[in-house]
């Protein structure tokens, strides 16, 4: 009897996660898929002992763990072509990300990062439309955000994007945000609601502007050379088992916006909406840096993605 291949997978949220579900989701269409010829191990959150959330990269690089889910702007230094995903107040819903993610451009960014980094992009999960918290007032202008400072991703485009809106960016492991809000070292923060939530942040920060900034997008990160070495009904049983987890996983964060905005406003929470009128003020202020960014970029690639966003619309 051929013995099972372990599947080692980790995270760094707690149980109720739109990322930790689709973890658990992932085991379970590995089960339907391929049954006892694999065993499926998820770490759920590393970060319960004492790791960063980070450290998965470093983890899944070097064989440590087989995949994780991780946030695409933590590798846009080294596979520059992520990137594209990083231009705020662009991408309008969730139909449109999808259509980009699932398209041509998708599998030309995962060719990217298998090119230059030791891993595998078996997905595109969906890592929330980030929005911007504070304690003491609610965002709606530019001018709002004059003097703050905010915590970011460590990715030196989204810094510069906050910059040019008037915050002082700093980046902050996830391990480490929490006490960073509730102590005030940072004035604002951004993430998607579900996180705000999550991680207590609205506990000190009562005003949530919905600015809808950036639909995140958290690859689905597996050893290349693993699974190069697995047989390939092993390989073509995941990929479906990981195609099934996405789309659950996608469903879980639509469906937890709602849900999260419902029980901030039933705590107290002021969560804002942006008028049409304020939202484009925002999209005037950053478009001198989203032109510099894309003018970075390989032409094909920002066509592919403007070809996507025009036909979804």
């Amino acid at each position: 009897m051929t013995e099972p291949i372990t599947i080692r997978f980790g995270g760094y949220q707690g149980p109720q996660s739109v990322h930790t579900r689709g973890g658990r989701a992932l085991g379970e269409y590995l089960h339907e898929e391929l049954g006892d010829a694999v065993n499926f191990i998820f770490d759920e959150n590393i970060v319960e002992r004492g790791q960063k959330a980070a450290d998965l990269l470093t983890m899944v690089e070097s064989g440590e763990l087989d995949g994780c889910y991780f946030s695409s702007s933590y590798l846009a230094g080294r596979v520059p072509e992520l990137g594209v995903f990083d231009q705020h107040f662009v991408v309008p819903d969730r139909a449109s990300a999808y259509a980009i993610l699932d398209g041509e451009l998708g599998r030309e960014l995962a060719r990217c990062v298998a090119a230059g980094t030791g891993y595998c992009v078996m997905d595109f999960w969906d890592n929330g439309f980030r929005h911007i918290s504070t304690a003491d007032r609610v965002i709606t202008s530019p001018q709002d955000c004059k003097g703050l400072t905010i915590r970011t991703l460590a990715n030196e485009d989204h810094k510069a994007l906050f910059r040019t809106l008037g915050f002082e960016p700093h980046a902050i492991d996830v391990r480490d945000l929490p006490a960073a809000v509730a102590d005030g070292t940072v004035d604002a923060q951004e993430n998607p609601l579900t996180n705000i939530y999550n991680f207590r942040l609205h506990d000190t920060h009562r005003h949530i502007s919905l600015t809808g900034h950036l639909l995140g997008v958290a690859l689905a990160l597996f050893n290349r050379q693993h699974v190069e070495a697995w047989p390939d009904y092993i390989r073509e049983g995941v990929a479906r088992a990981m195609r099934k987890a996405t789309l659950a996983q996608r469903q879980f964060a639509e469906e937890d916006d709602a849900i999260c905005t419902a029980k901030l406003r039933a705590e107290g929470v002021e969560v804002r909406d942006l008028t049409l009128q304020e939202r484009n003020v925002f999209i005037e202020a950053v478009a001198p840096q989203i032109a510099r960014l894309r003018a970075n970029f390989d032409p094909k690639l920002v066509a592919l993605f403007d070809k996507s966003l025009r036909q979804q619309n």
